[in-house]
């Protein structure tokens, strides 16, 4: 029989192990785990969701484009989105050694410390120079809390739901973007400075929830084994897998995979950057993790995220109401599908559901080009409302994959030695992009009009082409499993160490329980 309900692990079938039907809101330690992790590391991409909507209401807010922009060039405004993403960038060398080296917990804390700063920064800005600073801030911080929250949320999260926490991950994204679209909605014709004020000051919300609520939530098992606290990692996976059960077959097996499997990494493998390239196995890892880097960000959603202002201007929509009122009702509609999505695309294949995102974007965007070119050549339109649509039916396309399973697939393909690494990469493809889109955006909008989304759908096409022969399919197996996803022979070790684990574990208790009934 299968381990308590967990198809991941099935190496071992402890006997007297029965199916875990007790879904997770009646387990109270899990129930109290899954309570903590919401503030401290689900919603870590508030802060990202906020930050876009907020630029995107302030480029329709009067008086903050009067302000802070001084009704800026197309240019001038890349530069002031792009930063967010320079500061991102700029912290990246030094992440994956702050959160492998100091702990997924510190990793969190300190990066929205850095955050709240930059906010505080951003909302006391007094010229154009202090506000871009103040983000460049804020982007910094940013990658110290993703790597740690999102290693975290895996590593600690009981198996049976990992995928879900996963996928949750980035759908928080929307609960940020929404708070802004509301608040800019709200303040886009103050006629004083708090209009753009508020919305800055309000960023540090998340990162303020972070440190609040970071200290009662227990550190990595694996980051633990890691560094020799085997008991302190036993007691956390007992607490809030197994309700306390310090017995728990689950809790044992759990416990030797993740121990014997951090040994034979160890014996394995290197852990310098360089090392990475190392073997074919690790190059396609990280091949893959830049690719979804990359594809995060220039699969047309950085269009939208910041320059929905712009777009709507192109198909004859230039009232600031009713284009805060279109980025608030498209952040609603994201974060429900987003949602949703999150809650049951785990339940199909990886690859599967990455072909049918890259596709069906493929289409949305060739259909936005045709309507957009359309309204270019007789301002139909019937042509401006399907732009519309497009925008609207592009974000469930997008969040099926590309929101809800990016983290997840990230820590499934990447081993635990080289986890943080491997989300640092993908984060500083993500980062680069996002800059170079944030920058050539409004530029590519203003100059190329709709003919410059035809590279969007060349983009979209090659997104289509590697994933169809580059992805592996992750989905059903253990986070130690796949630890060897590319390594036949580190494989079948690890199966043959941890099957003479449990036969010693058994072997020692059945000792045990011999001796006792010859005592009795």
């Amino acid at each position: 029989m299968q381990l308590a309900g967990l198809p991941e692990l099935k190496y071992f079938e402890p006997q007297g192990v029965g199916p875990d039907t007790t879904p997770w809101y009646r387990k109270p330690n899990l129930r109290l785990l899954y309570l903590i992790l919401f503030p401290t590391c689900i919603g870590v991409e508030m802060t990202s969701g906020f930050d876009s909507s907020m630029m995107n209401g302030l480029q329709a807010l009067i008086h903050g484009i009067n302000v802070i922009y001084h009704s800026p060039r197309s240019t001038l405004l890349g530069v002031m989105s792009a930063m967010y993403s320079a500061g991102a960038i700029l912290a990246l060398p030094f992440v994956a050694a702050v959160s492998d080296g100091l702990g997924r917990r510190f990793a969190i804390g300190f990066g929205s410390v850095i955050m709240i700063i930059g906010a505080a920064l951003q909302a006391a800005s007094q010229n154009f120079a202090m506000f871009v600073v103040a983000r460049t801030i804020l982007g910094f911080g940013i990658p110290f809390a993703i790597v740690g929250a999102s290693s975290l949320l895996a590593e600690l999260g009981h198996p049976k739901e990992r995928a879900i926490l996963g996928s949750l991950f980035n759908s928080c994204y929307f609960i940020g973007a929404i708070v802004a679209a509301g608040v800019t909605f709200g303040t886009f014709s103050m006629p004083s400075n708090w209009g753009w004020r508020i919305p800055s000051l309000l960023q540090a919300t998340p990162s303020l929830l972070q440190i609040t609520f970071v200290f009662f939530l227990p550190e990595s098992p694996r980051w633990l084994v890691s560094k020799g606290r085997g008991d302190e990692a036993l007691a956390i996976l007992a607490k809030y897998h197994a309700e306390g059960d310090t017995e728990s077959e689950f809790v044992k097996v759990e416990y030797i995979q993740i121990e014997t499997t951090l040994e034979i990494e160890k014996e394995n493998s290197k852990v310098g950057w360089l090392d990475l390239m190392r073997t074919p196995g690790m190059r396609r890892r990280i091949l893959i993790g830049a690719f979804l880097g990359l594809a995060t960000q220039w699969s047309g959603n950085g269009l939208i995220s910041y320059f929905l202002a712009r777009i709507l201007d192109n198909v004859g929509i230039h009232s600031n109401r009713t284009k805060n009122l279109i980025n608030l009702a498209n952040t609603c509609w994201g974060f429900l599908n987003a949602t949703v999505l999150a809650l049951y695309v785990s339940r199909f294949k990886r690859r599967t559901v990455y072909l049918t995102c890259a596709i069906s974007l493929l289409v949305v965007f060739t259909g936005w080009t045709v309507a957009s070119a359309r309204y270019a050549i007789d301002g139909s339109q019937g042509a401006s409302r399907a732009v519309i649509a497009f925008i609207f039916i592009y974000s469930p396309c997008y969040d099926m994959a590309y929101n809800a399973l990016s983290y997840t697939f990230l820590v499934e393909i990447f081993p635990y030695h080289v986890r943080a690494k491997g989300i640092v990469v993908f984060q500083l493809l993500g980062r680069l992009a996002g800059f170079f889109n944030q920058f050539v955006n409004p530029i590519g909008i203003a100059n190329a009009g709709w003919k410059f989304y035809i590279s969007y759908c060349v983009w979209l096409l090659c997104e289509v082409v590697f994933i169809y022969f580059l992805f592996p399919e992750t989905s059903g197996r253990s986070l130690e499993e796949l630890a060897f996803l590319y390594e036949g022979d580190e494989h079948l070790e690890q199966r043959r160490r941890v099957e003479n684990e449990i036969r010693h574990e058994v072997k020692d208790d059945s000792h045990s329980s011999q001796k006792i009934e010859k005592i009795d």
